[in-house]
């Protein structure tokens, strides 16, 4: 009830926040003040809800770039990420979200990271291109999931976001985000007002792996995020 009371709001609120950040991409390159204004939005859509978010661990910027690796359980999880994740960063996700009406305009405006899955050639040329930009010194956010869960457990990782890990040569921040099915028990439109958790794990280094280790990677990080989720 207090999700459907509070569209009116959160429509005005993502219009406004997508446009202004929109425009402050196309002449903010470095995408601070995109960054910004993204997690002005993602903390007022919590506040709206009567989400909490307890984040644990190590919340200040990490110095240099990293890839942020979260489990994913429901589409609230974006905006906490927004609101929460300590420093600038971007999404990766799939390039074919820039057919959307203004989300894809916000998503390549704003210097969020598609990757083209349609083809291997394609999808090989994308992960370079993005580790190139990790490399540089833009952090990513990404789900390795590649779905989101139904009942809360976490799901095998795949391997494309420690690929670019490996890649890019840096470390891995395993994210852990629980509680979320007692916010949203069937999704947005039920969801009710309470707290969630956030736990920051200390960085997993990838200096010295191949890429063939990618696998091996995923599964330890993996194995990290579903720990920090039973234990919260």
């Amino acid at each position: 009830m207090r999700f459907l009371l509070a569209v009116p709001f959160l429509v005005v609120v993502t219009l406004g926040g997508g446009i202004a950040a929109i425009l402050a991409g196309l002449v903010d390159r470095q995408g601070e003040w995109p960054w910004r204004i993204s997690r002005g939005w993602g903390r007022i859509l919590l506040w709206a809800w009567g989400v909490r978010v307890v984040v644990r661990g190590d919340a200040e910027p990490p110095r240099g770039p990293v890839v942020y690796a979260a489990n994913h359980v429901s589409t609230l999880d974006i905006p906490v990420l927004f609101a929460h994740l300590p420093g600038n960063f971007r999404i990766v996700h799939k390039r074919s979200l820039y057919l959307l009406p203004l989300i894809g305009l916000y998503l390549y405006c704003c210097g969020h990271i598609g990757i083209d899955r349609s083809k291997a050639f394609r999808a090989r040329k994308s992960l370079e291109r993005a580790a190139q930009r990790i490399a540089g010194g833009t952090s990513v956010a990404t789900f390795p999931e590649g779905t989101r869960s139904t009942d809360g457990s976490v799901f095998p990782f795949k391997k494309g976001s420690f690929v670019l890990a490996i890649r890019a040569g840096v470390p891995v921040i395993p994210v852990s985000l629980s509680g979320v099915k007692r916010v949203v028990p069937q999704g947005l439109i039920r969801l009710r007002p309470g707290e969630l958790e956030m736990t920051l794990h200390p960085p997993v280094p990838t200096a010295g792996r191949c890429v063939e280790e990618a696998g091996a990677l995923a599964e330890q990080v993996r194995g990290i995020v579903a720990r920090g989720c039973a234990a919260a």
